[in-house]
C-alpha cells in the first residue's frame, strides 16, 4: 500500500525496511481506505515514521503509544534534531502521530480500522459521564455540551472537588455570563448542577452545594423568534453549487432545515435507513430520543437523491451526511451543520438575525407555515414540540391576525 502514496521505489523500500515497516504498511492501507488525499496521507505517514523512530530511541518502541507518549513526542518536536526529519508544522505532525497511535491501539496493524482520536477526558469527568449515562440516560451530545463548562471549572480547582465552595461557584457562573449569551449560560448552570449532584452522590463534596449555583434570569416567550423571509431562505439555498459534491450535500442539508424544520442535531443523527423512499417518509430521532416521522417532499427528496448519487463519498459510515474531506465519517456534532449554514448565508449576502444559524432556518420554516395558513397544532406536529405552549411564540409574528383582534388603547384617538 505504500506504493500508492509514494512514487520513489527507494522511499518505499526505506519505509518497509524500518523496524516499524509492517505497521507503516498497514497504516498506509488504512489511510487509503479512509479516503485521505495523497498529500495528507504522505504527511501522516511521515509523522508516523518520525514517531516510531523517536520512540525506539527513547527505549519504549515496543510499549503502547498512549497519550502520554504523544505529549512527550510533542515536546520533542519543539527541539527536534533528528537526522533526516525536516521541521514541518508541529500541529500536523501531532495529528498524524495520534492517528498512527490510534491505529496501533486498534490491535491488528495489517488493516484494522480506527477512528480519529480525541483528547481523553480526565478521570473525574469520565466518571461523571458514566454516572449520567447510567442514572439519567443522558445522550452523548448533551454530555459533550456539559463537559465544556466542567472542564473550565476543573482547570481552576484541579481534580480536587473538596475545593468547591459557594463563593467560587457563583463567581465562576458570573464570569461565564459575561462571556456568552443566555442559552450558553443556562447550559453552564445546568451542567454544574448535574456535576455537583454527581459529586454529592459519590460523597466527594458538601451536600446541597448544588443549590449554590445561581438561576439565570429569563422570561418565557419574552422575545420574538428570529427568522428569514421566504425570499432570503431561497437565496441561501440557491447559493449552493449543484455541480459540486459539497454543494449537493449542503443544499440537501439546507432544505431539510428550511422545509422540514429539523434541528442541527437531527441532521447529525440521520442515518441511511431513516429514509423510507417508497412511503416518502423521513424518520427523525429528536430530543430525549423521541422518534417521529416527517413527510419527505419532492424537493427535499430529490436533493437528498442528488447528494447520494453524485456527492456522498464512498464510506463505511451509515450516516446520511458525512464529511467532504477524509476521513469520511459523520459530523462530530451539530456545530458542523451550523458552519454549513453560516457559509451559505455569507455566500448569499443574507445577514443572520441571531446566533445559531441552523436554528434560524427552523424558525423561518415555522413562520412561513404560519403565514401560509397553517395552525399552531400543525406547526407543533412538524417541529415535534411536546406541548403547544412551546409553539405559541410563533403567534407573535403573525402581525396580520394579531391586528384583527387587537383592541384600541383606552383613551386613545382612533386613527
Amino acid at each position: 500500500m505504500l506504493t500508492i502514496w509514494f512514487d520513489s521505489h527507494r522511499r518505499v523500500q526505506g519505509l518497509r525496511n524500518a523496524s516499524s515497516g509492517p505497521q507503516l504498511e498497514g497504516f498506509a492501507q488504512e489511510l487509503y481506505r479512509m479516503g485521505y488525499a495523497r498529500i495528507t496521507a504522505r504527511r501522516h505517514i511521515r509523522a508516523a515514521e518520525h514517531l516510531a523512530y523517536w520512540s525506539s530511541r527513547q527505549g519504549f518502541g515496543e510499549g503502547p503509544v498512549n497519550e502520554q507518549v504523544i505529549q512527550r513526542f510533542g515536546r520533542h518536536l519543539k527541539r527536534c534534531r533528528c537526522q533526516g526529519y525536516g521541521h514541518t508544522d508541529r500541529a500536523e505532525l501531532l495529528r498524524g502521530a495520534r492517528l498512527f497511535s490510534a491505529f496501533l491501539r486498534a490491535g491488528d496493524a495489517s488493516g484494522t480500522r480506527f477512528a480519529e482520536p480525541q483528547m481523553p477526558d480526565s478521570p473525574l469527568i469520565a466518571a461523571f459521564v458514566q454516572w449520567m449515562r447510567q442514572h439519567r440516560g443522558t445522550g452523548d451530545s448533551t454530555l459533550d455540551n456539559y463537559k465544556r463548562p466542567i472542564r473550565d471549572l476543573l482547570a481552576r480547582i484541579g481534580e480536587d472537588p473538596g475545593r468547591l465552595d459557594v463563593e467560587g461557584l457563583r463567581r465562576f457562573v458570573l464570569e461565564k455570563s459575561h462571556d456568552c449569551g443566555w442559552a450558553a449560560t443556562k447550559t453552564c448552570t445546568t451542567a454544574l448542577r448535574m456535576f455537583l449532584r454527581f459529586l454529592i452522590a459519590e460523597g466527594r463534596c458538601a451536600a446541597e452545594l448544588d443549590a449554590a449555583v445561581p438561576t439565570v434570569a429569563h422570561w418565557r416567550l419574552s422575545a420574538l423568534p428570529r427568522y428569514l423571509s421566504c425570499e432570503e431562505v431561497d437565496r441561501v439555498i440557491a447559493s449552493c453549487d449543484p455541480t459540486s459534491a459539497v454543494g449537493r450535500r449542503d443544499r440537501a442539508i439546507l432544505l431539510l432545515l428550511a422545509r422540514l424544520g429539523l434541528r442541527a442535531g437531527d441532521i447529525v443523527q440521520l442515518r441511511l435507513e431513516d429514509i423510507d423512499w417508497k412511503g416518502a417518509w423521513l424518520s427523525v430521532t429528536g430530543k430525549s430520543r423521541r422518534k417521529a416521522r416527517l413527510p419527505l417532499t419532492q424537493e427535499v427528496g430529490q436533493a437528498v437523491v442528488d447528494y447520494l448519487q453524485g456527492g456522498r463519498p464512498r464510506t463505511d459510515s451509515d450516516a446520511l451526511f458525512v464529511r467532504a474531506r477524509a476521513p469520511f465519517r459523520a459530523f462530530a456534532n451539530h456545530c458542523a451543520v451550523s458552519v454549513i449554514v453560516e457559509r451559505a448565508l455569507h455566500r448569499s449576502g443574507v445577514k443572520c438575525p441571531s446566533r445559531g444559524a441552523a436554528h434560524v432556518l427552523r424558525h423561518s420554516a415555522a413562520t412561513s407555515m404560519l403565514r401560509h395558513g397553517a395552525s399552531l397544532q400543525d406547526i407543533a406536529a412538524v417541529l415535534r414540540h411536546r406541548s403547544i405552549d412551546t409553539t405559541q411564540i410563533y403567534a407573535k409574528v403573525d402581525v396580520t391576525t394579531l391586528g384583527q383582534i387587537a383592541q384600541p388603547w383606552p383613551g386613545a384617538q382612533p386613527c
